[in-house]
């Protein structure tokens, strides 16, 4: 098992470090004579989990103690029902001045209107060429910059070292290996494999990686599409994945690996601080590659509404919140990695071997941008994996069909 990262002691340790800097630096600007009257900054995202409460109260609780004149009212959402939220609020007007959105949710918000534009901001902040690629792509739309990345991560396999150990069973790197290995331990009430299908963005994020691995893409889902879910269903039907599985959110997926009812999992660096803490013997690999090697980008986003009217104060709070005295601690209390090149030698993850692994995957963390269209596409993929795993449709004829959706809904870009 990977060494042990203490979350509160290292938060606690963090918080002194940065009441010792002082913020004579880059909040000066900000001085009393800017802004006398508290403001209050709404703020939106979906982090509802009980293991992410501690790292986000800290976060709010050092903006408001360094922040001059801000203070924040947050509300969140499930996953699944924040995107759609923001966009019932541009219809009522009840929107917030900050929202954290998935990184996927630009392709649809980004063409929108909803979005502040933060192109001179940053390029006055001067710190764009610290992120690296992908997470800063993420936040272009059109030539603007409509966020900063808030986080990176992607997709690995957890494994329990004591159960392949038993089973004489060797971490997987391919298809086959873990085709193989997910069936060998496989064993009463214990799955060789657990996932989450679930119909979802969160399900799409966690298939897309297979039907990249096939050598596809969404363009040729018709064929590598039908292939990827051809090796999930060969699982289901040999008993290793389970088909609740189509019911299972990533959450759920790490639930039945901490209660030892899944030997794998597929899931992220946020499942590492519960993981840490459970009596359980685990080490995380790279996704099993077939004809090439792929993870799925993850993470999330910054984002100021054009509605708001304290941008000044929310893009304040945005800038703060990079830094790495406020910025590590945060991305520790929440596993994840770091979108900032020049923070990625200075966290856990610079010695910490699951951290480190999925680190090294972020060269080959492939992005979903794929336009305005990519929520339909996505949605076509989600009924396509529901129709296979639930044996509602053969491999090829979901795929067909969910083909032609895609086709149409990348057309809109």
């Amino acid at each position: 098992m990977p060494s042990t990262v203490d979350r509160r002691g290292f938060l606690r340790a963090a918080a002194t470090g940065t009441a010792a800097l002082g913020l004579s630096g880059s909040l000066a600007s900000c001085g009393s004579d800017q802004e006398s009257a508290t403001v209050t900054l709404t703020w939106w995202d979906y982090f509802t989990l009980e293991n992410f409460q501690e790292g986000m109260t800290a976060l709010i609780q050092d903006i408001e103690e360094n922040v001059p004149g801000v203070k924040i009212s947050r509300r969140t959402f499930p996953f699944a029902d924040l995107d759609r939220q923001i966009t019932l609020g541009a219809v009522s007007g009840d929107l917030p001045d900050i929202a954290i959105v998935d990184n996927v949710a630009m392709n649809t918000l980004g063409g929108s209107d909803l979005l502040a534009d933060l192109t001179d901001k940053v390029e006055e902040w001067g710190q764009a060429d610290q992120y690296y690629k992908g997470p800063w792509d993420g936040c272009q739309v059109e030539g603007k910059t409509l966020g900063i990345p808030n986080n990176a991560n992607c997709l690995a396999l957890y494994y329990n070292t004591d159960m392949l150990r038993s089973a004489g069973v060797e971490p997987p790197t391919t298809w086959d290996e873990l085709a193989d290995a997910a069936q060998r331990l496989t064993s009463g009430n214990r799955f060789g494999l657990a996932m989450s299908a679930i119909k979802t963005e969160e399900g799409v994020f966690q298939f897309l990686p297979f039907l990249w691995q096939a050598g596809g893409d969404l363009d040729t889902f018709a064929t590598h599409g039908a292939t990827a879910l051809s090796f999930l269903d060969d699982l289901v039907a040999k008993g290793s994945l389970s088909e609740q599985c189509v019911g299972w959110n990533q959450q759920d997926a790490n639930a039945r690996f901490l209660n030892q009812r899944a030997a794998m999992q597929i899931n992220g660096p946020w499942q590492i601080p519960t993981l840490k803490q459970a009596n359980l013997e685990w080490e995380v690999v790279a996704l099993p590659r077939d004809k090439t090697a792929a993870t799925c980008l993850g993470g999330e986003n910054w984002v100021v509404m054009a509605s708001s009217d304290h941008q000044d104060k929310a893009w304040e709070v945005l800038r703060y919140t990079q830094r790495p005295s406020v910025l590590l601690p945060y991305l520790v209390a929440f596993g994840n990695l770091p979108a900032r090149k020049d923070l990625a030698d200075q966290g856990p993850w610079a010695s910490d071997p699951a951290l480190r692994l999925f680190l090294s995957q972020l060269p080959i963390a492939r992005p979903r941008q794929y336009g305005p269209g990519y929520a339909d596409a996505s949605q076509a993929i989600a009924e396509a994996e529901q129709a296979v795993l639930t044996d509602s449709a053969t491999p090829g004829a979901a795929a067909r069909t969910a083909a032609a959706e895609i086709d149409k809904a990348l057309e809109r870009r």
